[in-house]
């Protein structure tokens, strides 16, 4: 709320300028911007945390892994950090060796001999063509000289278009016999069928292929066969040899001994190898077979023994040693750490934003961020230590996994921490930070993240309102429960429900669970201790009448002891209406004036009739004594460890209001010697506040308000009472004392609905017996130091005129 009335003295003279409060999460009115604090605690704190847990859960980013040689000896165990793939090279080159011994030899195959038969016709043709136009015409006459010079042309020619050594006597024979058809075509059926099968030049190269093949390229056709009989092919020893062989054969087709010989012959001569190796296309080939082997890998899996203690160090070793310093090297500077620093970072930023890891209705965020930190840390590395004793002890046994021992981590004693000291609210989104850590912890399932989370929100509402430590225990057991139905359906997932590790897993489940009730009964006195926390059990010892600081009260300061207990009835009867903390205002209400006890006597409340020891000092000296008590009880409060929540309330249940009896009285003194009222500061009469800040703060300012000025009620009644509660509350929030805490308009309604209930059943009307009724005389209490009078006449005066102002009062507060 804010506030923006002037207050004004009896005379309507301004007295204190009204102040607009600054609303939260501003300094000097200029709102703050939580991004640009990256050097605040808070981020510092987050930052810190973040990197703590990245580097946990990968911690070989901060060590450096000895390095071995072939033939040292190992001294200690060295175990898979993570999984990981290794090539075996030496199976990698057998592999792509046997792929390339696969590869067939490329062999060019011109099936034509280079045109040998189509050559042959062009020879012959031109020639017959050529002899008959010599001899046919014998009309021209050539010489023999020209006719010399022309056969040596077409010899030439003739030679040149068979592409074969020039013969003359073969030449002679060819043109005696007119290049006769017979021999052309016996001729090109000969070289045609050495052709057809194929000539190589050298069939050694070609044996060193069999019995693997050859791949036979038709140049002509472009097609690719595989050959596996090799043995059909000719060299040209063998080609001519076949020539030779067919004598007999032309001797009878040809039906002479000379045309067989010029035949055989010119076939020989025509005997070229037709089948090359090609020897860049195999090469070529041997490559891409080579490269399209993928090398072999086997893999490591996480946890498995690469090296045991005392065991010499071999090639193989060292191969799975440097695979595993590699990839932790990749992933040391850029990798896996860094990523999850970024994603942790993130979550818990948003996390603290949107106000789930910090309590919103208290000043102290660096403490309670910096304790869930501590908390996540600790249960972290018991998640870490956990995994690595279930993955060590599982190992030596074969009827279950490590999987089954993990249901026995007691992650959620930290929601249940959380959820005791700093509410449900924040436990909430600590449940789902350590879930999520937890989850990563053992290895990012999924299913592990919904039992861990489950778990921890049962414990963390299990404590929701705990009052007894009994009721660790309890949520201890139904924790327990839960988590033998969440680990037989995660057993049920991966197939292991009739196994004995589902026993097992149940067993450590519901062990699990009953400690973390164990673990939280142990540690919850000394987190009160160490971070200075005031829990519902705390409160309820503090509430114990019988404490040392409260029966001091009682005895040195009795009027202010009851004074306190009628406040702490007021509170805690309306604290609920407003969804306060009863027990917490209750307990505040009990000390909020503890600081009265050093100085006693200087409060009306304590006075029994006797002098006045304010009618002797001036009102300055008054008002210091009675502002000193809100400091006393501070620092009484710190020395008997009262707890932080008592202390604030203790501070902030004057906040910063005015002394108003001791103020007028100053003013009224100054007039006196001159009319210097301006050198009288409202400042100095004003309690140094701070103001309320919370709900029960506001209620035990306003409870002490009211009761105070209760005891100077005149015959009080019921509209007496109501219109005394309604002008308290309306003069208290009209001061702006209400603006830092949360009470709204609804709220002060409900309080004033309960502070009229529980007054009027302490002044009740009375049967009054004859021998009283008579002696009967109202005393009129003095008006000096009761720190709690707002003012000369504040009730109990000008009756006539309570009831106007009364329903006025209502009207400002929206409670008529």
């Amino acid at each position: 709320m804010t506030k923006t009335t002037l207050s004004k003295d009896k005379k309507n003279r301004p007295i204190r300028e009204g102040k607009t409060s600054p609303l939260p999460g501003t300094k000097n009115g200029v709102q703050d911007n939580p991004w640009l604090a990256a050097e605040s605690k808070v981020w510092s704190i987050l930052l810190g945390l973040s990197i703590l847990t990245s580097i946990l859960l990968y911690p070989n980013i901060l060590t450096r892994p000895k390095i071995y040689h072939v033939g040292d000896i190992a001294d200690r165990n060295i175990k898979a950090s993570c999984e990981f793939l290794i090539e075996n090279k030496k199976l990698t080159e057998e592999g792509r060796n046997a792929a390339v011994r696969a590869v067939l030899a490329v062999y060019d195959f011109d099936s034509t001999g280079t045109n040998a038969v189509s050559r042959i016709k062009e020879a012959f043709s031109t020639l017959r063509n050529q002899q008959n136009v010599i001899h046919g015409d014998k009309n021209i006459h050539i010489s023999s000289e020209a006719l010399t010079k022309d056969m040596d042309s077409l010899k030439d020619r003739f030679f040149a278009i068979l592409d074969i050594p020039p013969d003359d006597k073969m030449f002679a024979s060819l043109m005696k016999n007119g290049f006769s058809k017979k021999i052309e075509e016996a001729a090109s059926d000969l070289v045609s069928r050495v052709f057809n099968i194929g000539i190589v030049n050298d069939k050694t190269t070609l044996v060193n292929q069999d019995g693997k093949g050859i791949t036979l390229h038709d140049i002509n056709s472009g097609e690719e066969t595989k050959v596996d009989d090799l043995a059909r092919f000719y060299d040209i020893k063998a080609a001519k040899y076949f020539i030779k062989k067919e004598r007999k054969s032309l001797n009878s087709s040809l039906g002479s001994q000379e045309l067989s010989a010029i035949t055989l012959k010119l076939a020989d001569a025509l005997i070229k190898p037709n089948l090359t190796f090609n020897k860049r296309e195999t090469e070529l080939r041997k490559d891409i077979a080579r490269r399209s082997v993928k090398p072999f890998y086997f893999k490591v899996k996480k946890g498995e023994m690469l090296v045991r203690e005392g065991q010499r160090i071999t090639d193989e070793h060292i191969l799975k040693l440097r695979e595993q310093y590699k990839f932790i090297q990749e992933n040391r500077m850029f990798g896996r750490s860094p990523a999850m620093m970024v994603l942790i970072g993130f979550l818990m930023s948003v996390m603290y934003l949107a106000g789930l890891m910090n309590r919103l209705t208290t000043n102290t965020k660096e403490k309670d961020l910096l304790f869930n930190a501590l908390t996540i840390l600790v249960i972290f590395l018991v998640v870490i230590a956990f995994n690595f004793v279930s993955e060590e002890t599982a190992r030596g046994f074969q009827s279950f996994t490590p999987r089954a021992l993990l249901f026995a981590v007691p992650v959620a004693s930290g929601a249940m921490i959380i959820s005791v000291f700093q509410g449900m609210r924040v436990a909430v989104g600590f449940c789902l930070i350590i879930s999520v850590l937890s989850s990563f912890a053992v290895g990012g399932e999924v299913e592990f993240f919904v039992y861990f989370f489950i778990g921890s929100m049962v414990a963390a509402l299990g404590v929701k309102n705990c009052r007894e430590r009994s009721v660790f225990i309890k949520t201890g057991v139904k924790v327990g429960v839960c988590n033998v139905l969440l680990a037989l359906a995660i057993e049920t997932l991966h197939g292991s429900f009739y196994t004995y590790e589902a026993v097992i897993g149940s067993v450590a489940a519901f062990i699990g669970g009953f400690y973390v009730g164990v673990i939280t009964t142990g540690v919850q006195p000394l987190i009160e201790i160490a971070f200075g926390y005031t829990t519902d059990i705390k409160l309820l010892e503090l509430a114990n009448l019988e404490q040392p600081l409260l029966q001091d009260l009682m005895v040195q300061a009795p009027g202010t002891y009851h004074h306190s207990v009628i406040v702490s009835n007021m509170v805690e009867a309306t604290a609920q209406a407003v969804n306060a903390n009863p027990l917490l205002a209750k307990v505040a209400a009990y000390y909020h004036d503890i600081g009265k006890i050093k100085k006693p006597l200087y409060f009306i409340e304590n006075q029994t009739g006797g002098e006045n020891k304010h009618e002797r000092l001036a009102p300055s000296m008054s008002a210091l004594i009675l502002i000193s008590h809100v400091k006393d009880g501070v620092e009484m409060a710190k020395r008997h460890k009262l707890g932080r929540e008592i202390i604030d309330i203790i501070r902030q249940h004057h906040g910063m209001s005015l002394i108003t009896f001791f103020y007028e009285k100053a003013r009224e003194q100054a007039e006196k010697k001159g009319g210097k009222s301006v050198l009288i500061k409202e400042e100095d009469f004003r309690y140094p506040g701070p103001k309320p800040q919370t709900k029960e703060a506001g209620l035990v300012m306003l409870a002490d308000e009211v009761e105070a000025a209760s005891r100077a009620l005149v015959d009080p009644t019921a509209a007496r009472i109501q219109g005394m509660v309604q002008k308290i509350i309306n003069k208290v929030f009209s001061d702006g004392q209400l603006d830092e805490c949360e009470l709204t308009l609804k709220d002060l309604h409900q309080i004033a609905k309960g502070f009229n209930k529980t007054l009027g059943g302490i002044f009740h009307h009375r049967i009054e017996y004859p021998d009283s009724a008579a002696t009967h005389t109202p005393v009129k209490r003095m008006e000096n130091g009761d720190s709690n009078h707002l003012g000369a006449g504040t009730a109990g005066h000008k009756k006539t005129d309570d009831k106007a102002k009364n329903e006025n009062g209502l009207k400002r507060l929206g409670l008529s």
